[in-house]
């Protein structure tokens, strides 16, 4: 009974890692299909100051923001280490990010995009189930 118990649980796991992990990739692809379909360019660097700040979206990507001026970020990597530190960016030079060369986090910046207001918004509300913001 006991083995039975165990190996039920075991499943349940599993299948709550399988939807974690199903859900993290709809929302990566979501987002590299909001770079794809507005033709986004990348930028090659972030001036930083000491009052931005980010907002993680996934794994993968993140929203830098500045005084007037939003990014997103995208990592060369899936980057485990969003949530573990304070720390903002690991830069080469003091005060700029630059894609493909430095790193937030210990991960590697591969694009930088510049956002409008409204590709924010709609950046934001990746992975939010309908109605969820009332």
């Amino acid at each position: 009974m006991k083995s039975i118990i165990a190996i039920m649980i075991v499943v349940s796991l599993a299948a709550c890692a399988t939807k974690e992990d199903t859900i993290t990739q709809d929302v990566e692809q979501a987002v590299r299909d909001f770079i794809a379909v507005r033709e986004m360019e990348g930028a090659d660097k972030i001036r930083t100051a000491n009052s931005d700040h980010w907002e993680a979206i996934d794994q993968n990507f993140i929203i830098y923001k500045k005084r007037n001026e939003t990014y997103l970020v995208e990592f060369a990597r899936t980057c485990r280490e969003l949530d573990q530190y304070p720390v903002v960016a690991d830069v080469r030079n003091g005060n700029e990010i630059r894609a493909r060369f430095d790193t937030i986090r210990g991960c590697r910046v591969a694009a930088i995009y510049l956002l409008t207001e409204g590709e924010i918004a709609e950046l934001e509300a990746i992975g939010e189930s309908p109605g969820s913001r009332n």
